[in-house]
């Protein structure tokens, strides 16, 4: 059984997706704080946390950060849950590193249909990792990947990248020269059906090329192809 912890301070809307989670046969835990749902994560290391954003005195932004920065939490699937349906709050949300963004008022089915469809998506990535690439390292020029640790290095020093980015990059570097659109991308590395915002992609491709090549003028190993997508460049 799959244990969901629910970070969210309004009483009625935590039960309502207690309610429907403990029904669809998850374990949930909860609470309406924030650094109280930080520190659960980190004691219960749960499969997946629905966050609320607008939270009293931590909030969700900051709570995601703090996941991420834990080697502990940093890959455990989060779920942002806000009032807030603006752009700029979406992607914030996923530059935060959060897998999903719902906006209040949600269907609740539909909630339970994105938590089961994320935790699908874990156990497919765990899987590949110890199954098909498990012990794989591939290097490419500078840039070492080490699927089995989850690790990069780029130049000799290690990146902090997330679990996204993390898949992200590796999708591309085992298809190198191969060009993929951002719909392409969000179907086979985000396991979306139904189309989504294409930014999520750019973000995490942004992130990507900060962290392996943080020097301006350094040449990006995942170039743009304009007006289609992205691909890992072929010749190193």
């Amino acid at each position: 059984m799959s244990k969901i912890l629910v970070v969210e301070d309004e009483k009625n809307i935590l039960e309502l997706v207690r309610f429907n989670l403990e029904r669809a046969g998850f374990e949930v835990i909860a609470t309406p704080d924030g650094a109280r749902g930080l520190e659960m994560a980190r004691e219960e290391l749960p499969d997946l946390i629905i966050l609320d954003v607008m939270l009293p005195g931590m909030n969700g932004f900051e709570v995601c950060r703090e996941l991420q920065h834990d080697s502990a939490t940093r890959f455990i699937p989060v779920i942002f849950l806000s009032a807030r349906a603006g752009e700029l709050d979406r992607v914030l949300g996923l530059e935060m590193g959060a897998d999903d963004y719902i906006v209040k008022p949600f269907s609740p089915r539909e909630l339970v249909a994105r938590v089961k469809a994320r935790l699908r998506r874990s156990v497919q990535v765990d899987n590949r990792a110890e199954e098909k690439f498990a012990g794989k390292i591939m290097e490419i020029g500078q840039l070492v990947i080490d699927e089995e640790k989850h690790a990069v290095y780029s130049n000799g020093v290690k990146q902090d990248l997330t679990q996204k980015e993390f898949e992200l990059l590796c999708y591309l570097a085992r298809r190198r020269g191969k060009v993929f659109t951002r719909e392409q991308l969000l179907e086979r590395v985000w396991g979306y059906d139904n189309p989504v915002d294409s930014r999520t992609v750019d973000v995490h491709i942004r992130h990507i090329r900060q962290k392996l090549a943080p020097e301006p003028g350094v040449f990006e190993l995942i170039e743009t192809v304009r007006g289609v997508g992205y691909r890992f460049k072929e010749d190193i």
